[in-house]
């Protein structure tokens, strides 16, 4: 029995341009910089800049954000490492000396070195064309003039003011002015950020003849000049984290300027007529294909995308999925990762063996790859328990909503894709840097990211601690490309762990089941919890499985009696995805997620 088919809107198309993102303003700038002349690449920087303005609980600055970028006229598609490594300063030895069992949710022992800024000027650098006083122009207006924020915001700010006002000052500074929580709809500033941002375009114009040269001159400032010096000193103050204790950062400027994005060649696989892209094992991007792999031949055309046998099937191939991800998945630089194993056909063959139809497992069940991988303990992930209010007022965890003293508290990420005429494509997914996660630093305006807490600490672990080394996130942006190349879709979602999920019910239900790109969005969707959270504290729930309530009754009755630990969760809750492509005549469409009432598209 298929749930009742309902859109919100419809999938836009035209033959200009789209973008799609988790911001309405987002998605306008992007739109405003290609009516200006600019390409996808100026138009999906100059968004991702407004991003950290309207959504600072969600994205900022000091973050970190992985990009999918395709030139058109090579038809050549790179990956963009914006997640910047640990300090030298951060290994084992550093955390478990502390006392520390796990890296800390919140606060400056988990900040790595901010990756974000490098690789947006990467992409501004290589594929844009836009000066970055230019793209830079539209989020220094919102900074410095105001930003209407949405209830999710001032919610945020709300469950933390406790925390601001307490321990940590500098953050009540910027997010309570006059001591009072901000308005939900009411205009927001930044003055600090807006200063920081002004200086960055006065040292770009400074920096010698040319675009390029301007934007390495804002590189600079950020990595070796005074944001690097601003960093390396708020770092060495202590503050209160997560732990109940205040700890000093391991981040230097020594850090920071020995860093840059590095560029990278996606992973892939094929899928229904299509090559899925997505970035290397320091992410958990691979999952998505490993799911594809195990999903393949499984006769998916023949299942109702809304039936209890689609949702069985896919849950019980990203359990395995994911289990391969905490066992294998780390750094390559690193790390002997077993990517060929791991997205082979015959690997996925031998582990399609153990999904059982009619019975969800309860097991963790990763693969054996003689000479790879490192054990988990699986049962002290399913003992910790999470504290909501804690985690979600102070920036630990990511579950899409949360609840702190009774008020729902969004902790989340952001998604950015943009298409122009020309057929070059971006999808990017900003996260990290949240409002929340850390104190932030006075003279910049912006907190450091925690990604840090990502990794484990045990020494056998792939995503074990070393000084310079990625640690696994769960950014995952994607692309799809066809045979020849040439791009097809640009796609996405915040999330989490869900992130690969909600975006492999989407693709299959428009690749394989023919929905278009809103009616794919729309459609109910689900996510499992059967394996650790990448966010601290690193709880597991054995077979939980959570579903909109839109899934007819029937249905997750049928799910219940398969032995899936069900939860109903409310009608549009499941999902942030964007997306945006280009059709081989020309045309271009894009569709947007309507849960939380924030997310648009525009195209024409």
């Amino acid at each position: 029995m298929s749930a009742e088919k309902f859109t919100t809107r419809p999938e836009l198309r035209g033959s200009f341009g789209a973008a799609a993102s988790t911001h309405w303003l987002a998605s306008q700038t992007a739109m405003a910089v290609l009516e200006r002349g600019g390409n996808a690449f100026d138009a999906g920087f100059a968004a991702g800049m407004v991003l950290q303005v309207a959504e600072p609980h969600l994205n900022g600055p000091g973050g970190d954000c992985p990009i999918i970028v395709h030139k058109a006229s090579r038809r050549e598609t790179k990956v963009i490492c914006g997640q910047g490594p640990l300090p030298k300063a951060a290994t084992l030895e550093a955390f478990t000396g502390l006392g520390l069992s796990q890296v800390p949710g919140t606060g400056l022992l988990s900040a790595v070195v901010p990756g974000a800024f490098g690789a947006w000027l990467t992409l501004l650098r290589d594929y844009g064309t836009w000066s970055f006083a230019e793209a830079m122009e539209i989020a220094i207006h919102y900074a410095r003039n105001g930003v209407p924020l949405v209830s999710q915001v001032t919610e945020t700010i709300a469950a933390s003011r406790r925390m601001f006002e307490t321990w940590w000052p500098s953050s009540a500074a910027i997010y309570l002015p006059k001591g009072e929580v901000p308005r939900a709809g009411r205009l927001f500033a930044n003055p600090a950020l807006a200063d920081t941002w002004d200086r960055l375009v006065r040292e770009s114009a400074g920096g010698g003849i040319g675009r390029e040269a301007g934007i390495e001159a804002a590189r600079r400032a950020w990595y070796r000049g005074f944001v690097a010096e601003e960093m390396d000193r708020f770092c060495r103050q202590s503050f209160m984290d997560v732990t109940g204790e205040a700890h000093a950062g391991f981040l230097t400027g020594q850090d920071m300027a020995g860093w840059e994005p590095p560029v990278e060649e996606p992973v892939t696989v094929d899928f229904a007529g299509h090559r899925i892209a997505k970035c290397g094992f320091w992410s958990q991007g691979p999952v998505l294909l490993q799911s594809l792999r195990l999903l393949d031949g499984a006769g998916l055309a023949d299942l109702d995308p809304d039936g209890a046998d689609f949702v069985h099937l896919l849950v019980e191939a990203m359990k395995l999925s994911y289990a391969d991800r905490e066992t294998f998945y780390g750094d390559p630089d690193f790390v002997a990762v077993p990517q060929d194993v791991l997205l082979s056909k015959d690997y996925a063959a031998s582990r399609r063996l153990l999904i059982d139809p009619q019975q969800a497992s309860r097991d963790w069940r990763p693969g054996e790859i003689a000479g790879h991988g490192g054990a988990l303990d699986y049962a002290a992930a399913c003992a910790r328990k999470r504290d909501a209010g804690l985690l979600a007022g102070y920036g630990g965890g990511e579950p899409t909503v949360a609840r702190y003293d009774k008020a729902p508290v969004t902790g989340d990420t952001c998604h950015l894709d943009v298409v122009d005429r020309h057929g070059n494509m971006v999808s990017i997914t900003p996260s990290g840097g949240w409002l929340q996660s850390s104190p932030a630093i006075p003279a910049l305006g912006f907190p450091l990211g925690t990604r840090a807490q990502m990794v484990w600490l045990d020494a056998d672990s792939p995503a074990a601690p070393a000084a310079g080394k990625r640690p696994r996130t769960t950014l995952t942006p994607t692309m799809v490309l066809r045979d020849d190349g040439s791009a097809y879709l640009a796609c996405g979602t915040p999330g989490g762990d869900q992130q690969d999920q909600w975006q492999l019910s989407f693709l299959i239900r428009h690749l394989v089941h023919g929905q278009n790109l809103q009616e794919a969005i729309d459609a109910p969707s689900f996510h499992c919890e059967h394996w650790p959270n990448s966010f601290y504290p690193r709880q597991a729930s054995p077979a939980k499985l959570v579903v909109e309530d839109r899934f007819p009754l029937a249905v997750r009755d049928e799910l219940a009696g398969r032995g899936h630990d069900l939860h109903a969760s409310d009608g549009w809750s499941e999902g942030r995805l964007s997306a945006a492509g280009r059709e081989e005549d020309g045309v271009i469409k894009a569709a947007a997620n309507p849960r939380g009432m924030q997310g648009y598209a525009v195209c024409r």
